[in-house]
């Protein structure tokens, strides 16, 4: 296997733990997978939308500098890690360095993967949820009391991280989550279906500190249409 090779073998596998397992042509159902890795390397994808599509929610310069910036910088590093560790396989980097870059490779391949989720997540004019969803939130309470719970988690997060509603395939259910960072606290094998952002580089220049303002303002956005399509290739 080339260097070429093997960083496509890590990239498609990194992708996936953000994609669960998927049956063949269910990669349509979430083109943001194609979007996000490209010729053997983690990409930026566009924004599906003008920076100013999701206003008065969230302001066009904070899409800006979030997508352009702050996304493009976990690109960035989750590629520089990649390299890093096929140079230490090959020999030509000391195996003391494999935990530094594995570091560095879950923190900016796990932000790449959420931002890539992110901004699909959310819509100028957002779906609904479809009647499988529908039937898996009622099997934990119902929508209103799972917004509920992902709005409490996403507050509560300590520092910077992600409110998360995820879907187990072990119980074939949903489970709402934190994530410190963008990778800690994670339940493995949970596929993220609808995600919100709280570092403050998500909000802090029109909402300042008052992080309830805005998670409060974005579900006015958050798309449950995209997560729907997300759970149907999840679950197949």
């Amino acid at each position: 296997m080339n260097r070429r090779e093997a960083l496509a073998t890590l990239g498609a596998g990194a992708l996936a733990m953000g994609a669960g397992t998927m049956r063949a042509g269910a990669e349509n159902s979430m083109p943001e997978l194609k979007a996000g890795y490209a010729n053997g390397e983690f990409v930026l994808p566009p924004l599906p939308y003008p920076y100013d599509a999701l206003e008065p929610h969230i302001d066009a310069q904070t899409m800006k500098l979030h997508h352009d910036l702050h996304h493009a910088g976990y690109v960035k590093g989750a590629n520089a890690a990649m390299a890093a560790l096929a140079e230490i396989r090959e020999g030509k980097r000391p195996d003391t360095e494999t935990k530094w870059w594995e570091a560095e490779l879950a923190f900016n391949g796990s932000g790449h993967v959420l931002h890539t989720l992110f901004w699909t997540n959310m819509a100028p004019k957002p779906g609904k949820p479809s009647d499988d969803l529908t039937k898996a939130l009622d099997a934990i309470g119902g929508i209103e009391k799972v917004q509920a719970q992902l709005t409490a988690a996403a507050k509560s997060v300590e520092g910077s991280g992600w409110g998360i509603l995820g879907y187990h395939p072990m119980t074939d259910g949903l489970v709402v989550l934190q994530a410190g960072n963008h990778q800690n606290l994670t339940l493995q094998g949970v596929v993220p279906l609808l995600v919100v952002d709280v570092w403050e580089h998500a909000y802090y220049l029109k909402y300042q500190n008052k992080r309830p303002d805005y998670i409060a303002a974005w579900w006015n956005v958050a798309d449950w249409g995209d997560a729907s399509r997300r759970f149907e290739a999840a679950r197949s």
